[in-house]
């Protein structure tokens, strides 16, 4: 019997036809700065600020990136004291972004023309209402609107008049129609569906999809909804800085792609060892998963891994009801991996490829380094068919000190992959280094070169307040900067629109990419070549 670890010697055939445009050639910024540096060529053009006026503010939120319960910025003789309000507005950290060409589009303004380029996103973050509830926000920027018109607020409760989780991810979905946001909120995180129109119809759709601490969301051309978890683990003990994996991968095949409410099956991505057996969760056994020998293979170069998805939940026989997701999984033998946040298919090979990130452990000290995970990865999972039960898993980038926190990624191009760094505030003391917006070709072996480093990230003058005042009382928000919700799209609606269908040409007018700097005075911005 051949052992199922196989030695990794070529590189998955590629159609010319896919892939018949030429690459776009970035060259790595060299420094760190204190601001914000890009590849030499590249320009950023902010297309919202955080304190740009909301068109239609709510009692909770007044702009883009604050609430409404404090100034933007703390006085200069504001005196911090535990029992009084905050002192500075909650920012509410927009995060995964999403364009779209679309006409008839309507807002607040009656007969007012929005355009037809618009980019949604998702907050996760926002102001603590009288009941104790963080308030979430799905916004509009209108991108050929005028200043006054250019943040439409879409939504903040659902139908049934709630108020709308904390979104961390979105993706849209050109079959059902309707844009899919993500909340990362453990057994209270999960998946709703929301219209287009205004003011948008937000639905929760946990009882088909889970209850879990979802963030990323991709679709496949079958109508199956991918979805990312990232909810971090506990430390064993002995290994206090490294994390237990204790997230997964989940595929949910809907009944019927059109309407996502009438259900389906949840499935869990499971990942065989030598022996044919799953690599799952050992609850109480944090040392057995963390730096289990099996981990070195995962993350180790040059192998392969058998897959298979194992289903979790079907509706049929277990009911419309809300369920925890990440308890299902594990009681599957569901494999976990460190902090996966977000993946992509890769354009143009009919998706059979998906990479997705694992941000690691966040920490210069954690005792799984390198060769068990610590710093998280880049991996890719392929197969026959988008729909198919089983495939094969590698890791294509290993993280390390320097490239780690793994976070957003988006295909430039047919080869070339976007990945977004949140390594974090402590990390980025240890080590001496904000976030980078790395560029990486999916056919090169990465064993001994490095990434291109797209944009080195500073840290605003916001930021740099937040991150001086951090833990003080009346002080609330990030400190550090963070690239986040990197998107390359041409904003086509349609099912031939699907991301990972059409190979990006970016920068070509019609292609476009959104990118967006998180915390301090949060700003998304446009990113274009220069002329």
């Amino acid at each position: 019997m051949k052992s199922l670890f196989l030695a990794t010697t070529a590189l998955v055939a590629l159609t010319a036809a896919a892939h018949a445009t030429d690459p776009i050639i970035i060259k790595s910024v060299a420094v760190q700065p204190s601001q914000d540096i890009l590849a030499p060529g590249l320009t950023q053009t902010p297309v919202a600020t955080g304190a740009m006026k909301l068109e239609n503010p709510s009692k909770y939120l007044g702009f883009y990136g604050f609430g409404t319960d404090g100034p933007l910025a703390a006085a200069k003789d504001a005196k911090p004291a535990k029992d009084k309000p905050p002192i500075e507005a909650t920012k509410t950290e927009p995060d995964k972004n999403t364009y779209l060409v679309l006409a008839g589009q309507t807002g607040p303004a009656k007969g007012y023309n929005y355009g037809t380029h618009f980019l949604f996103q998702g907050h996760e973050a926002g102001p603590v209402d009288e009941s104790g509830v963080h308030r979430g926000s799905l916004t509009r920027i209108n991108l050929d609107a005028n200043a006054t018109h250019k943040i439409t607020l879409m939504a903040d409760t659902d139908i049934s008049g709630k108020p709308l989780p904390l979104i961390d991810g979105s993706a849209w979905d050109p079959f059902a129609k309707v844009l899919l946001l993500t909340s990362e909120t453990g057994t209270s995180g999960g998946v709703w569906a929301a219209t287009l129109d205004f003011p948008s119809r937000v639905t929760d759709i946990s009882g088909a999809t889970g209850r879990a601490s979802y963030e990323g969301v991709q679709f496949d051309s079958d109508g199956s909804v991918w979805l990312v978890e990232d909810v971090g683990g506990s430390g064993g003990s002995s290994t206090k800085n490294a994390k237990q994996p204790n997230s997964f991968i989940y595929r949910f095949v809907p009944k019927s792609r059109d309407d996502l409410t009438k259900g389906g099956k949840l499935q869990v991505l499971q990942v065989l060892d030598q022996y044919a057996k799953p690599i799952g969760f050992h609850d109480g056994k944090a040392n057995d998963d963390i730096l289990a020998p099996i981990q070195k293979v995962l993350y180790g170069y040059g192998y392969e891994l058998s897959t298979r998805w194992v289903t979790i939940h079907d509706t049929d026989k277990d009911g419309i009801e809300p369920f925890d997701a990440n308890a299902a999984a594990k009681a599957a033998s569901g494999t976990p991996f460190k902090r996966p946040e977000n993946g992509q298919f890769r354009p143009g090979v009919s998706f059979k490829e998906f990479y997705f990130t694992a941000t690691g452990d966040t920490n210069i000290k954690t005792e799984a380094g390198q060769e068990y995970g610590g710093f998280g990865g880049i991996f890719r999972l392929t197969q026959k068919a988008p729909s198919s039960d089983t495939g094969r898993i590698s890791i294509i980038l290993r993280g390390d000190v320097a490239h780690t926190g793994f976070d957003n990624l988006s295909f430039l191009d047919g080869n070339q992959l976007l990945i977004s760094e949140d390594a974090g505030d402590k990390l980025h003391g240890q080590r001496g280094m904000f976030d980078s917006l790395w560029l990486i070709d999916v056919t090169a072996d990465y064993t001994a070169k490095d990434p291109i480093k797209m944009l080195a990230q500073g840290r605003d003058d916001l930021a740099t307040l937040d991150t001086t005042f951090a833990g003080m009382p009346g002080y609330q928000n990030e400190g550090d900067n963070e690239i986040t919700g990197i998107h390359v799209s041409d904003g086509d609606a349609t099912p031939e629109g699907l991301i990972g269908t059409k190979v990006p040409t970016p920068f070509d007018g019609t292609w476009r990419v959104f990118y967006t700097r998180q915390h301090g005075t949060n700003t998304t911005f446009e990113l274009t070549m220069k002329k």
